[in-house]
């Protein structure tokens, strides 16, 4: 079979990550009988740079036509002051993808444990997916720039709610059966409209689940004291973001978290959980992890491959428990020699 790939490595270490994937993908399909066409196309701040805007027309159509956009990372100070930000054409992106349902798995890899900063015996077996809603709350509401006064404005409606809360409870079908919804209730209104549609979805279709509801404050707490209380985490667009940022870190490193941001009828866009730190671009040192972890996560939900997925991620596993990896999980590898070994272990 054949899929058409629309690849934007993007800013700073993007393209050394987004290459790492490429390169995987590519090592799995050429044993499975499988055709990628990798469409590359200029987004975020390069695009700036050349055409004035974060996401151009043509990058559009290609991303439009995809079965799968695959993100190396946007971003960085030199476009701080621009008249439009690289992060504008990313929300731009999830908007015309209207991908609403972000998947975050936070995983403490075997071997990991003493990378992380929480206690190994606290930070081992680890093993969550938060699911973020994308496309409302404050990130696309109205606003007002000011240097007086500013204007944020947050919405959700039911329908937005409702739509990734199904994903989270399904999911969890799937794994323990337990989803944590995470709001801010006795304060938002947006909150208490969060938690009365889930709980109305949960009891309607989903009663076999188990559904706990926790203020994002004593989230933030909860996450770092008991991490492996939690099977599937449910929150809206801000505290998702910075949720799965803080959890991230459990597992060693935020440069192994992937992400996956699906629709209902559109292609999904997989990308690598990480900024796109310009102040290591060329030095061998960004890990490809997150964004090799990010294209298993392409091939199970854009193209159906669960079995390669999983033989990315278990071969991930294998080379990070055997010791190797970059610097920031304690290795001594680069970027492209890790992904060599990555490639070798797959097809040996």
């Amino acid at each position: 079979m054949s899929f058409s790939i629309a690849y934007l490595p993007g800013d700073g270490i993007g393209p050394e990550v987004a290459d790492a994937a490429r390169q995987v993908i590519e090592s799995v399909a050429a044993r499975r009988n499988l055709s990628f066409e990798f469409v590359e196309r200029p987004f975020g701040g390069c695009a700036i740079d050349e055409s004035g805007h974060p996401f151009p027309v043509e990058t559009k159509q290609v991303c439009l036509k995809a079965d799968a956009v695959l993100l190396g990372a946007v971003g960085g100070p030199k476009w701080d002051h621009a008249s439009i930000r690289p992060e504008a054409g990313l929300l731009e992106l999830r908007k015309e993808l209207d991908v609403f349902a972000n998947l975050r798995p936070i995983n403490v890899l075997p071997g990991m444990e003493s990378q992380s900063p929480l206690k190994s015996e606290r930070a081992a077996g680890v093993n969550m997916l938060i699911i973020r809603e994308l496309t409302g709350g404050l990130y696309f509401g109205k606003r007002e720039e000011g240097t007086e006064n500013a204007f944020d404005q947050c919405s959700y409606s039911r329908a937005e709610v409702v739509r990734v809360a199904r994903i989270a409870f399904e999911a969890a079908r799937e794994r323990k059966g337990k989803v944590t919804s995470v709001d801010k209730a006795n304060v938002l209104a947006t909150g208490r409209l969060w938690r009365a549609a889930v709980n109305a979805l949960h009891e309607a279709e989903f009663s076999d689940i188990e559904l706990e509801h926790v203020l994002v404050d004593a989230m933030a707490m909860k996450l770092i004291q008991s991490p492996c209380d939690f099977d599937v985490v449910l929150t809206e667009n801000m505290f998702g973001d910075i949720l799965s940022d803080e959890a991230s870190v459990i597992a060693g490193s935020i440069g192994l978290a992937p992400s996956a941001s699906l629709g209902e009828n559109s292609a999904g866009l997989y990308e690598p959980i990480h900024g796109s730190a310009p102040d290591i671009v060329g030095q061998e040192k960004a890990n490809p992890i997150g964004a090799i972890l990010s294209a298993a996560m392409m091939l199970r939900h854009s193209f159906g491959d669960d079995a390669a997925a999983t033989e990315i991620e278990n071969n991930v596993k294998a080379i990070v428990a055997a010791g190797h990896g970059t610097p920031d999980i304690g290795g001594a590898d680069g970027t492209r020699a890790l992904t060599q070994r990555i490639c070798e272990h797959l097809n040996s």
